[in-house]
């Protein structure tokens, strides 16, 4: 069984309501940011190590590199009443939909960007994140009226692998 990341609430920044006076990054799909993403899970991924004795070897331990797994990438932002998380969640199960439109299978799959900023809002560096589609939804993450918690949502998004961008040049 996989070991997958854990969902864990937002960070005391982000329930306090704390704006940052310049984002550090931002995320993009359909060409276009989306607003108020505040958390991001990262990027991760793991090679699996595969051990075996070749021919005249046999006394030693060969080591090579077996499959590579990675990990979701979870976006976390206070509640508001953008859709972009609801419209592409849909895609993969619409409860609304009528019997046989549930799924949208022609563009359930998006490619993601991941831009990261420094303290001047220049951008320094990008990670394009591939064929990613979203596994789970918090459309209302846990709230407790006896605390100052703000309302915030989730996407977990599932993917086939990323990359830097080096095409993005860090400003001089």
């Amino acid at each position: 069984m996989e070991e997958r990341t854990k969902f864990k609430r937002p960070n005391e920044s982000i329930r306090e309501g704390r704006r940052l006076a310049q984002p550090k990054f931002r995320v993009k799909w359909d060409g276009k940011y989306i607003p108020g993403i505040t958390e991001i899970s990262g990027l991760k991924r793991n090679t699996e190590v595969l051990l075996h004795r070749a021919g005249a070897h046999y006394s030693n331990v060969l080591r090579t590199p077996g499959q590579t797994i990675y990990e979701p990438l979870i976006l976390i932002r206070k509640r508001t009443h953008g859709k972009e998380f609801e419209r592409w969640v849909n895609k993969v199960w619409n409860w609304g939909a009528g019997m046989g439109s549930e799924v949208s299978l022609k563009d359930f799959r998006k490619n993601v960007v991941i831009d990261l900023f420094n303290d001047k809002g220049q951008l320094t560096m990008s990670f394009k994140v591939y064929r990613c589609w979203p596994s789970e939804y918090y459309g209302l993450g846990p709230i407790n009226n006896e605390d100052d918690d703000e309302p915030f949502e989730s996407i977990t998004l599932e993917h086939e692998g990323w990359e830097r961008d080096y095409d993005v040049v860090p400003p001089t």
